[in-house]
């Protein structure tokens, strides 16, 4: 596009424009949303892919919102990958969330050494 020079500077520069949102969008997916590859490869499949991705993150920032966790989105989703298949109730998944002192043992943790 840029070797047409029948096109002003002003389109070109409008064209770059709309390409760098394009560049800061897919930045974002990579960035946010879990997708490693594309199980598809025609444009139907991605987009399909892609809608779920971003569907299921704007669930699951609404459900952070409403437990009013204070725990960052990322964190949440980690916990919820961790914790899928567990039959637990979702709030206490997260009490714990905040609690990153590594030094407390669980209470059915064996202690090898006794100090």
């Amino acid at each position: 596009m840029t070797n047409n020079f029948a096109l002003p500077a002003a389109t070109i520069a409008a064209l770059y424009k709309k390409r760098w949102q394009v560049e800061l969008f897919f930045k974002w997916i990579k960035q946010h949303l879990r997708i490693k590859h594309f199980y598809g490869t025609s444009e139907n499949a991605v987009k399909t892919q892609i809608w779920t991705a971003v569907c299921v993150y704007v669930l699951a920032a609404i459900i952070k919102k409403e437990l009013a966790l204070s725990v960052s989105l990322y964190t949440f989703l980690q916990i919820l990958s961790v914790h899928s298949f567990e039959k637990i109730q979702l709030f206490r998944a997260f009490q714990h969330a905040g609690d990153e002192n590594p030094d407390q043992q669980s209470a059915n943790q064996l202690n090898l050494f006794n100090t």
